[in-house]
């Protein structure tokens, strides 16, 4: 959308959940701070004038992939135009049942166009740089709100029986009988089990924020400089060794049609700790490889019930002994 002074903004109306706010004043922060986050403008609000924290909820509502940007205002996260500004209610994912009662929470940005998935040198130590840095300028957990409910890719510690949450894009019972697939379920286990110890240990106890869904389609490079970080409601607040795994299995998707390599994860997983300037413990290295295969395997999950394939049973067996689960 182009406003009357010239500025063109991206506006993003999704269902409204609590997490917004706190999402939002995340990336404020940043941006304020020098981090390449677009500025927010406005919102979130819902429908009725009332900010998102006073929103109604529900579960695992859909992350910026799916929000909808005014007409002249696409993102590059693959949002869709709703013309004139006006987004439309379909189109957005029902998880658990959300419904357009539920309400819409709407914000705007300024759109910063253009770009490249990929920098021009380093990717695996160009990423994980910048990550170290978000993590280094983000306000501590407690002074943003609220970061609930967890986004399901990232939710290994979920409270629903069966290793896997409510998937965040379709409707299918992930632990359902008929969906069963004993490798990729007991892979998911697996990690759920090596997390529960970590997160009791003093390192798992340290919480952090850190962007949840850190992938190349969310982000954009000028050569070798950051241009831009979009898709700020995946903001999640976990262990720095959670959140730097998850990221380590899945910053190619988008330069490439698939997840990391285990090499790939590797040196992700080493470039963090050179830019952070901290060599993690043996321990924090192994929670950040479980991690990672959570997203992973979620991700398979969802995939196995399309017929697809993304994770193979060597390579989960391969990152489990990577994680000592």
């Amino acid at each position: 959308m182009r406003l009357a002074d010239g500025r063109s903004v991206v506006v993003k109306v999704r269902p409204a959940l609590p997490r917004l706010a706190a999402c939002t004043a995340v990336q404020r922060a940043l941006w304020r701070a020098g981090f390449p986050a677009p500025e927010p403008l406005t919102g979130p609000t819902a429908e009725n004038g009332a900010t998102a924290e006073n929103s109604p909820t529900a579960q695992n509502g859909p992350t910026a992939e799916n929000s909808l940007t005014a007409q002249n205002g696409p993102t590059p996260q693959n949002g869709l135009a709703a013309q004139n500004g006006l987004a439309a209610q379909n189109g957005l994912a029902a998880q658990n049942g959300l419904a357009a009662q539920n309400g819409l929470a709407v914000s705007a940005e300024v759109y910063v166009p253009g770009g490249s998935t990929a920098p021009g040198s380093d990717p695996a130590g160009r990423f994980a740089g910048l990550l170290a840095r978000l993590v280094a300028l983000a306000p501590r957990p407690e002074a943003v709100g609220t970061l609930a409910p967890d986004l399901p890719w990232t939710a290994w510690d979920h409270p629903l029986p069966g290793p896997w949450p409510a998937a965040d894009d379709r409707d299918d019972d992930l632990n359902a009988p008929e969906h069963a697939t004993p490798w990729l379920d007991e892979t998911g286990m697996r990690v759920r089990r090596r997390l529960e110890r970590f997160v009791r240990t003093p390192a798992g106890r340290r919480q952090r924020i850190g962007h949840g869904d850190w992938e190349a389609q969310n982000l954009r490079w000028d050569g070798d400089r950051p241009l831009a970080v979009h898709d700020w409601d995946s903001v999640i607040v976990a262990p720095e060794a959670v959140l730097v795994g998850l990221a380590a299995a899945v910053w190619p998707c988008g330069m490439v049609p698939r997840a990391a390599t285990v090499a790939e994860s590797a040196a992700f997983l080493a470039a963090y700790q050179r830019a952070s300037g901290r060599v993690w413990s043996a321990d924090e290295i192994a929670a950040g490889w479980a991690a990672g295969l959570w997203v992973y395997a979620f991700n398979a999950k969802k995939a196995h019930l399309d017929g697809g394939r993304w994770l193979e049973p060597d390579e989960a067996e391969q990152r489990l002994e990577l994680a000592g689960a």
